[in-house]
C-alpha cells in the first residue's frame, strides 16, 4: 500500500499506483527470484512521477528454469475499475536481451491509431519502458530473459471499459504515464483547479494556458513554453472557462490533443467520453468543406481514432484543423460571453502540430522562453 496522501475539498485521499507500475514490479521481482533461486517478498521500482514504490510480492514460485509471482493493484482512493486485480509475471532465461510477452487478460490491439501497433499486446510505451528499465537494473549482463505478463481477471474487467470499442480485444491495457494514480473526485478536482487559477490571478497573471493533460504539457515543453501560468484542466473545459470569467482573466490559450479539442468545435465542454463526442463527425464535416471524397468522409466516420481520421485527410489536415481550431475558439468565446480573448492550438502525438486559431501563434509567443 502506498502511504502518500493529498487533501481535496477538506478530505484526505490516498494515492495509488498504475497497472504499469504493477507490471514493472512483478517483472523485476520474477527476475530477482530467477537469479537468486529464492522467493521474493518485496520489490522497489522507480516511477516517472519521481516516487520510489516498495510493493509487496505474492505467490512467488521459483525453479532453475523460471520464476513467477504477482502483485495486487492498489488504486488508493481513486474509483478505478482495476483496483485489487492481480497482475502476474513470469521470468524465463533466454540467450540474450529482454523480451516482453502478454498472456491471458491483457488485450491485443486490433485497430490502428493507438500508441501500440496492431497485433501487439496493449502495453503502452511508458509502462513498457518501465518494465525494461527495472528488469535491466537487476539482469546480469551475460543473461537474457523473457517476461510473460498476465491478468486472470483482465478479460472480464475489460468488457466494462472502452477497450473493445477502441480495438483492444481480450483484456485490459497496461497503462500509466506517471506510474502513480492520483485520487480525485470531480467536485474536488474542480475546486482544486479553481483554487489554482485564483492563486495565479492573485500573483498578477492576466493570461493563462489551459491544457487537458500530460500530452499537452509535453507539447508545451517541446515549444519551450514557460509553464508557470499553465493549468492542467483535465476534462473540465467549460467549468474552467466559467471560473476564468469569474476571476477576470483577459486571455486564455487552450492547447491540446486533437482527440480532446475537436470536441470543443462540436460544442462539447466536458470532454470525457461519457458526456459526448462528435469528433469524427466534426472532422468529416470540415473534410467535406476541404473537398475530400464521399468515400473518404465515410472512412473518417468509421475510423477508430482521430489519428486514423487524420491519416485519411492527408494533406487536407491543416485546412481542416485550422477550421476546427477557429470553431473551438468561437464556441469558447460564446461560453465566456466574449469577455476573454481565447486562442486554440491543436496537435497530435503522431502528426505533431495540426492547426491553430488566427491569433494562436502570437499568444503562444507571449508564454515562450528560451532554454538556458
Amino acid at each position: 500500500m502506498l502511504n502518500k496522501w493529498t487533501e481535496k475539498k477538506g478530505k484526505k485521499l490516498r494515492y495509488g499506483y498504475t497497472t504499469g507500475s504493477c507490471a514493472a514490479a512483478v517483472a523485476k521481482a520474477a527476475v530477482i527470484s530467477l537469479i537468486t533461486q529464492d522467493k521474493t517478498a518485496e520489490v522497489s521500482i522507480e516511477t516517472p512521477y519521481g516516487w520510489v514504490l516498495q510493493l509487496e510480492v505474492h505467490g512467488s514460485d521459483v525453479n532453475k528454469d523460471e520464476a513467477s509471482c504477482y502483485v495486487i493493484k492498489d488504486s488508493g482512493d481513486d474509483p478505478d475499475i482495476t483496483n485489487g486485480i492481480h497482475i502476474y509475471g513470469k521470468a524465463q532465461w533466454i540467450d540474450a536481451g529482454i523480451k516482453i510477452k502478454a498472456g491471458q487478460g491483457i488485450g491485443v490491439v486490433t485497430k490502428k491509431g493507438l500508441s501500440v501497433p496492431i497485433g501487439e499486446p496493449a502495453i503502452n510505451p511508458v509502462p513498457m519502458e518501465m518494465i525494461k528499465k527495472e528488469v535491466r537494473a537487476v539482469l546480469p549482463k551475460d543473461k537474457g530473459v523473457v517476461i510473460t505478463l498476465w491478468v486472470p481477471e483482465g478479460e472480464a474487467i475489460a468488457k466494462k471499459t472502452f477497450n473493445p470499442r477502441l480495438g483492444i480485444q481480450g483484456g485490459i491495457s497496461i497503462i500509466g504515464t506517471t506510474g502513480i494514480v492520483e485520487p480525485m473526485s470531480q467536485e474536488a478536482l474542480k475546486d482544486s483547479l479553481r483554487l489554482e487559477m485564483k492563486i495565479l490571478k492573485e500573483q498578477g497573471c492576466k493570461a493563462i494556458i489551459f491544457t487537458p493533460g500530460n500530452y499537452g504539457v509535453n507539447y508545451l515543453k517541446d515549444q519551450k513554453v514557460c509553464l508557470d501560468s499553465m493549468v492542467k484542466i483535465s476534462n473540465f473545459v467549460g467549468d474552467c472557462l466559467d471560473d476564468a470569467v469569474a476571476l477576470a482573466f483577459e486571455k486564455i490559450l487552450i492547447v491540446g490533443h486533437c482527440g480532446k479539442l475537436t470536441k470543443l468545435a462540436a460544442g462539447v465542454f466536458q470532454t470525457h467520453s461519457q458526456y459526448g463526442d462528435g469528433r469524427l463527425e466534426t472532422i468529416a464535416a470540415y473534410g467535406a468543406l476541404a473537398g475530400i471524397s464521399k468515400d473518404e468522409i465515410e472512412r473518417i466516420l468509421c475510423a477508430n481514432t482521430t489519428d486514423e481520421a487524420i491519416e485519411i485527410l492527408g494533406k487536407n489536415r491543416f485546412f481542416v484543423f485550422e477550421k476546427i481550431a477557429e470553431r473551438a475558439k468561437h464556441n469558447c468565446q460564446l461560453r465566456t460571453q466574449g469577455k476573454i480573448n481565447i486562442e486554440v492550438i491543436i496537435f497530435s502525438n503522431v502528426y505533431g502540430f495540426l492547426g491553430q486559431s488566427r491569433g494562436g501563434a502570437n499568444l503562444l509567443a507571449t508564454f515562450t522562453h528560451e532554454k538556458n
